[in-house]
C-alpha cells in the first residue's frame, strides 16, 4: 500500500507520494504555505488520480483531453514525464523524474491511480525544542 508523505521546507510544506516499495511515484505540484494547505492538495490527489482523463502529448495531433487529467509529455532531455492537473486546471502532481520508456511512464500513472486512493498521510515530527 502507498502512503503520502508530508515533509517540512523552509518555505512551508511539500508531499511525495510512495509506491508500497517505497519508490517515489509522485511529488506535489508545489510548496504549499501551512499543513491544511497541504493536506488539501493531497486530497486533491486522491480524489483526481483515479478518475483523471490520459491526454498524451507525446503524440502528434493528439487529442485534448479534460480536466482532471494526466498529461504525459517529454522533457527537454526527451524524457517522459506525467503531470496530474485537477478539475481547475492546477498541476496537483508530478512523476519526480523522467522514464526511458513511454510505458513506464504510463506504468508510473497507473500506480499513481492506485496508490493515492486510500494512502495514509503521514505528518512530519512537530519540532522538540
Amino acid at each position: 500500500m502507498g502512503k503520502f508523505i508530508i515533509k517540512t521546507t523552509k518555505t512551508g510544506f511539500t508531499f511525495s507520494l510512495k509506491a508500497g516499495n517505497g519508490e517515489v511515484i509522485a511529488t506535489g505540484g508545489e510548496v504549499y504555505n501551512t499543513l491544511a494547505s497541504v493536506k488539501n492538495g493531497i486530497a486533491s490527489v486522491m480524489k483526481n488520480a483515479p478518475e483523471a482523463n490520459l491526454e498524451d502529448q507525446t503524440v502528434e495531433g493528439f487529442q485534448t483531453e479534460t480536466n482532471p487529467k494526466f498529461e504525459i509529455y517529454k522533457d527537454k532531455s526527451g524524457e517522459f514525464r506525467f503531470r496530474l492537473k485537477a478539475r481547475n486546471g492546477e498541476i496537483i502532481a508530478c512523476c519526480e523524474s523522467g522514464y526511458v520508456k513511454k510505458d513506464s511512464c504510463k506504468k508510473g500513472i497507473a500506480s499513481v491511480r492506485k496508490n493515492a486512493v486510500d494512502a495514509p498521510v503521514i505528518e512530519p515530527e512537530p519540532d522538540k525544542k
